[in-house]
């Protein structure tokens, strides 16, 4: 049977016999797990054993497009990769836009899966179809601009899509990310550690052969759908993400000076809207999207100079290089967040280990002598800069903070764990839940840790608009107080999470305006299937389960997971310093959301609910 939206064709690469294979699923596996973060959660359950070493040859590495992967509509430039997290031991999954994923796609595979480790450095060569690992001792050591620059000339074709990892990948940064396009990272969970454990340089794709479409000419009624919805977009396509920063303030979402402190009198000065005023050159977009939100940022000065081509800070960088870490000065922050893109650093797992090494510095649990002399303290945008530089080449202080804010900690000791923002080793992005309770149930109930994408940001909920429209087709009707945590509250989780995760199965960005109860409508068109919403959730419910049965198979405890005790106490000054979470609450509603999963009181999926989910075969035994 032909299959529509996919190539049916899955990538095996054994780096450490360089040998390569390939599987064709039948559409029964496509149908069952879509793709995407579903692919990611299927091969790594299946086929890891417990008590792999992250970063060892045993683990493994995918990266996964899904259905919407490359079709031509704003959104489908995305996808997945995937690996046992060198932070927590937990599931590491990570979105990333761009061009590459499109490209793959148009080359001929669903997916790669990568076993063992190369003996010297390489990358992978993938052009429609045709597969070569190639030598890359000449590309160790270079950032990721000149490893690409370097691909495109030996290979003599300046339209392939290079990912790759810079030198914090090489030097196993353990929340090193994957970089495409030069701007685009997978950023949570430390992917590029596991790739540069392998030995693995890059993947260079080049494609000229899309997957067929079911019904091809029916794709133009989404295309003028958010052409008609502009006003859904036009903000982001202006600014792109930090325009709001300054009213995050305010409500207590924006993390000050490592999650402590409550007021930043010149946040303005680091918004998305001073950066388009000031330093921004332009704005540009991902494969086959009209929002193109995108930030290029330039500049040329004496001491400070910032390559464009490296694009631009989202919130997350502006957020985490600049406000957690007390820094207020633009241009550094742009440039910190230029050198993550170049070495291959996730920006927000950097900021907060920068932000957590300050604080124990301040509190005089690191010394001038642990920290080679830098004055390590909030606001010293020269220690911010030199802190990045020594995380990517893990020299002197960065050695200790490239590995995690959780074992820094540990190793640190002397309480410095209650300055270690994190749940399940994965550093706290951008988003406060003392401001946002359903955020942080989000937060300790995700497999893969303290992620903000796939997550309920309730400010959004709290009152009618756009957004809850959204969620009217799942019964969720009313607006909810963002410090709520009723159990409608959880269910008004549950039902988005499970949408915005269907996203990262189909692969699918979250920055486009497309409603959820679009997602079976945008499937039906490309795969020809007779599927809907039921079907879709059950995807996203059965990734789920196969995540936390992974996490508990590698020794994870998830009914006891936490927030930082940080969370559960207000801040210190500004206009939100009341507000804190409830532990008592959380914990109900924790319990609560295992529940509408079908897990038990620990958070392990019930054989009910796998046997429903058609994955008996998943245990944790």
């Amino acid at each position: 049977m032909k299959l529509f939206g996919y190539n049916g064709r899955i990538l095996r690469v054994n780096l450490t016999n360089r040998t390569t294979s390939v599987e064709t699923p039948d559409e029964k596996f496509y149908r069952t797990y879509l793709g995407g973060a579903g692919f990611v959660a299927y091969y790594l359950t299946k086929e890891l054993k417990p008590d792999v070493d992250p970063l060892s040859p045993d683990n493994k590495l995918i990266f996964a497009a899904g259905p919407l992967t490359g079709i031509p509509l704003s959104g489908s430039g995305r996808h997945c990769i995937g690996a046992k997290s060198p932070l927590g031991n937990q599931i590491a999954k990570s979105e990333i836009g761009g061009f590459w994923g499109a490209e793959f796609m148009h080359a001929g595979y669903d997916a790669i899966v990568f076993d063992g480790k190369a003996d010297k450095p390489v990358y992978l060569w993938i052009k429609d179809g045709e597969v070569q690992i190639k030598d890359a001792s000449h590309l160790w050591g270079k950032p990721t601009k000149e490893t690409q620059e370097t691909l495109r000339a030996e290979l003599g074709d300046n339209r392939i899509r290079v990912a790759s990892i810079g030198p914090a990948g090489e030097n196993l940064v353990r929340f090193a990310c994957v970089i495409n396009d030069l701007t685009e990272a997978a950023g949570r969970g430390g992917t590029g550690a596991v790739m540069g454990s392998k030995n693995l340089k890059a993947i260079a794709v080049r494609g000229t052969k899309p997957p067929a479409i079911a019904k091809p000419d029916e794709l133009s009624q989404f295309r003028q759908w958010l052409t008609d919805n502009s006003l859904l977009w036009s903000g982001m396509h202006e600014f792109g993400t930090g325009f709001a920063m300054e009213s995050y303030v305010t409500i207590g979402n924006t993390p000050i000076r490592n999650f402590r402190d409550g007021e930043f009198p010149n946040i303005k000065d680091i918004t998305a809207i001073t950066l388009k005023n000031t330093i921004r050159v332009g704005m540009e977009g991902c494969y086959g999207c009209i929002v193109r939100c995108k930030k290029i940022v330039k500049v040329d000065e004496p001491g400070m100079q910032i390559d464009p081509a490296y694009g631009g800070p989202e919130y997350e960088g502006l957020a985490a290089l600049g406000n957690t870490c007390g820094v207020d000065n633009l241009k550094a922050i742009c440039k910190a967040n230029e050198r993550c893109n170049a070495y291959s650093l996730d920006c927000i797992s950097t900021g907060v280990s920068i932000a957590f090494a300050m604080e124990c510095y301040e509190a005089g649990l690191l010394t001038s002598k642990d920290t080679g002399g830098i004055d390590l303290r909030f606001g010293n945008k020269e220690a911010m800069l030199q802190a990045v530089e020594l995380i990517a080449r893990r020299e002197g202080i960065g050695d200790l903070l490239a590995e995690g804010v959780k074992a820094s900690a540990e190793k640190i000791g002397k309480g410095s764990e209650k300055f270690a923002m994190h749940v399940k080793g994965l550093e706290v992005p951008m988003h406060d839940p003392r401001c946002k309770a359903g955020l942080g149930l989000g937060y300790i109930v995700n497999p893969h840790g303290a992620d903000h994408c796939a997550n309920l940001m309730d400010t959004n909920y709290a009152a009618p608009s756009p957004n809850l429209d959204e969620l009217h087709p799942f019964g969720i009707l009313e607006p909810l107080p963002p410090t709520e945590i009723s159990p409608k509250k959880v269910q008004m989780m549950h039902y988005y999470r499970l949408g915005r995760l269907l996203g990262d199965c189909l692969v699918l960005c979250l920055f486009t305006p497309w409603r959820i109860s679009q997602f079976p409508e945008m499937v039906k068109v490309v795969t020809g299937w007779d599927t809907g919403m039921v079907e879709m959730f059950k995807c996203t419910e059965r990734m789920l389960a196969l995540a936390q049965i992974f996490d508990i198979k590698q020794g994870l405890n998830p009914g006891a997971d936490d927030l930082p005790d940080r969370f559960f106490t207000g801040r210190v000054g500004g206009p939100a310093a009341a507000k804190k979470v409830d532990r008592e609450k959380l914990n109900k509603a924790r319990d609560y959301y295992f529940r509408l999963m079908g897990w038990d009181a620990k958070g392990v999926p019930t054989p009910e609910t796998l046997e429903a989910l058609d994955i008996a075969w998943a245990t944790t035994k």
